[in-house]
């Protein structure tokens, strides 16, 4: 037996390539991600609902650009809205974003303090 028979073809590779579409939806949303206002307002979001009055107070940004930010999350489908009454308040749209967003900062953890990675 070669080294090459266990070696897949790139139309095998392929056919376990996500879609066009799949990949700009998801490089749309890790590009918002990489923002730190963004980031920050993620995390608080990703364990809660808030509106903009809290978030303003929590992450020390004016209270303009923090709307805008969120504006931006709302767009790229990482955040919802819901209204009450005159507030709106947001959170994390749904548990894979939530995840994503837990994960990426716990990696992160393990970056900054050299703690050993998980399998």
């Amino acid at each position: 037996m070669y080294a090459r028979d266990n070696v897949a073809d790139a139309s095998d590779l392929q056919q376990h390539l996500p879609g066009a579409q799949q990949v700009d939806a998801a490089t749309d949303m890790l590009r918002m991600l990489a923002d730190p206002t963004r980031l920050r307002l993620m995390a608080l979001v990703s364990e809660g609902e808030y509106d903009v009055t809290a978030l303003v107070e929590a992450v020390g940004t004016a209270r303009p650009a923090v709307s805008q930010h969120l504006g931006k999350l709302r767009r790229a489908g990482l955040v919802s809205v819901r209204r009450e009454g005159r507030r709106a308040l947001y959170r994390a749209r749904g548990g894979h974003v939530r995840r994503l967003v837990i994960e990426v900062l716990h990696a992160a953890s393990h970056r900054v303090t050299g703690a050993p990675e998980h399998d």
